[in-house]
């Protein structure tokens, strides 16, 4: 784990610098954010995130979450789930709502984009198969329609199953409605998403960190 017990030297900053691309100054207000929110402990673990008050009624607050506990979204390569993590591993991830640099290329505003999108992906892949199934969409949608209260398990079920339908249909063309269960891949997660601007929308506030913030 890359967990820091005392603020970080300069080495350490310039290492965790180029691995997020986060300033010096915005990784000692982010490593202040971390004591704050682990209590001075050495790692995180959800029990932490789970009594932050601006979560509590957040429709994918397990979902985010989750995100920080996720191999995948620490830029190793890895898969599966860790039950802590260290500084580095929640800046990492907190790179990941970071919003563009001004001063970023057409290629480096692409790859940021598509590394958003992949985060995305991420969260609602919650079974790590590479693709989106009706049931993992659904999920979310019942999850975000169900705290209305306004609405019975299954017409949140049926909302759900139309939205997935028409998600498939944008993305793959016209199908036989059985061929919708078996969800959408990444690549075809992108096409749906062509044209949305999602690198400034991107962002997470918690804590009394805004992430809109945190740009070079």
């Amino acid at each position: 784990m890359g967990a820091l017990q005392s603020l970080p030297g300069q080495a350490e900053y310039v290492d965790l610098a180029e691995k997020t691309g986060f300033s010096f100054e915005q990784i000692s207000v982010l490593h202040k954010r971390f004591k704050q929110l682990s209590h001075n402990e050495e790692t995180l673990r959800r029990d932490h995130f789970n009594k932050i008050p601006d979560l509590a009624c957040n429709p994918i607050r397990s979902q985010i979450i989750e995100a920080f506990f996720d191999r995948r979204n620490f830029r190793q390569n890895g898969e599966g789930a860790v039950e802590e993590i260290g500084f580095e591993e929640f800046l990492v991830v907190m790179s990941h709502f970071r919003p563009p640099s001004l001063h970023m290329t057409d290629d480096q505003r692409e790859s940021l984009r598509r590394e958003k999108l992949r985060f995305l992906f991420n969260m609602h892949d919650t079974d790590n198969d590479g693709t989106i199934t009706l049931e993992e969409y659904r999920h979310v949608v019942e999850e975000l329609l169900s705290l209305s209260g306004a609405l019975g398990k299954d017409t949140a079920k049926s909302i759900a199953d139309a939205a997935m339908l028409e998600v498939a249909s944008i993305s793959m063309g016209h199908m036989e409605p059985d061929e919708f269960y078996e969800g959408i891949t990444f690549e075809h997660f992108l096409k749906l998403l062509n044209g949305f601007e999602i690198e400034s929308r991107m962002n997470i506030r918690f804590l009394k960190m805004d992430t809109t913030t945190l740009c070079k």
